[in-house]
């Protein structure tokens, strides 16, 4: 189950920046103090304890057997009974619970979906400085979801959840300073935004970082600075970034010429592109396959079919405050 809704990223060949929204489950694992025993065992004397618990009123365990039903360890699934327990715990105060609440009345889960108690739940675990939450609510102005549509508002409540380090606000807060939504169009103040979240190993923010270099937008162009990070973003499987570096690599622009690589980037770029997309990066790396040797374009396609996407590790100074 996912905590943020998505919505439309970037096409291939523009420049133009649209809102991202996170992916990852909003509830947070219990974690129980047994000693070591059968994981039956464990689990049958844990329920037992955290059902105790949450009927005799504790807040912390109202949370954990609400997380329990929502994710059908130990017990059935069951949404209605994850949103009981949900509540009780979230009436006395708990941030989690406030925000899990918040979230399974914005998708209907558990409940019929209203927005303006998905609003009111997520306002209160924002008050309380829950990052997740003051995301929501940034998404939600920006949409007019629940709310009438309010740029100035969503970018206050997104710069709260950028001031924790939370990647995702720190991109949209790249993509209303790169529009001008609510605020001043300042290319610079959009960098600054997304290098933090291409900082943070986020894969469009890196990406658009690589657009603003090539295109010399809030900086100095700078073509090696733009290959950097279209490779970091193409290295995470970002086929957007793999056409833009496939292409560079062609050229020999910021980058040493290598049709080999070009060849690989751009044949797997091609390999998941859809529609125009897909046949502008087939174009261009048959293009380059006409400037290569079958022994180079053999290489390419065995490097393409070996390629696996990593992850990159998160900028150690940048903080990650989620729960």
């Amino acid at each position: 189950m996912n905590s943020r809704w998505r919505s439309a990223l970037l096409t291939v060949c523009s420049p133009t920046i649209l809102l991202i929204a996170c992916s990852g489950s909003p509830f947070c694992s219990p974690v129980f103090d047994q000693e070591s025993r059968t994981a039956d065992e464990k689990t049958s004397e844990s329920i037992t304890a955290v059902r105790s618990a949450a009927e005799g009123g504790d807040a912390t365990a109202q949370f954990n057997l609400g997380d329990m039903y929502a994710r059908g360890q130990g017990v059935p699934q069951e949404y209605a009974e994850a949103v009981r327990w949900f509540r009780k715990a979230a009436e006395q105060g708990n941030v989690t619970a406030q925000f899990n609440l918040g979230y399974m009345y914005d998708e209907g889960i558990g409940v019929p979906q209203d927005f303006a108690e998905a609003l009111r739940w997520f306002q209160k675990a924002a008050e309380r400085g829950n990052p997740e939450a003051e995301f929501n609510l940034g998404v939600m102005h920006y949409k007019g979801r629940g709310v009438p549509q309010d740029y100035a508002e969503a970018t206050r409540w997104y710069r709260k959840a950028a001031e924790q380090g939370d990647k995702e606000a720190e991109f949209n807060l790249g993509v209303i300073y790169y529009q001008g939504s609510g605020v001043p169009q300042d290319f610079a103040e959009a960098t600054r935004w997304y290098r933090k979240a291409a900082e943070q190993g986020d894969a469009k923010a890196q990406f658009n970082l690589g657009v603003m270099y090539s295109l010399g937008q809030g900086m100095l162009q700078d073509y090696a600075a733009a290959a950097m990070w279209y490779r970091k973003a193409a290295e995470q499987g970002d086929l957007d970034a793999q056409l833009k570096l496939g292409v560079m690599c062609a050229k020999g622009q910021g980058v040493l010429l290598n049709y080999v690589e070009a060849h690989m980037w751009l044949n797997l770029a091609a390999s998941r592109a859809n529609g125009d997309a897909q046949q502008r990066s087939a174009a261009a790396r048959d293009l380059v396959a006409g400037q290569m040797t079958p022994e180079q374009i053999a290489e390419a396609q065995r490097l393409a079919r070996e390629w696996k996407p990593k992850k990159q590790a998160i900028n150690p100074g940048v903080r990650d405050d989620r729960q």
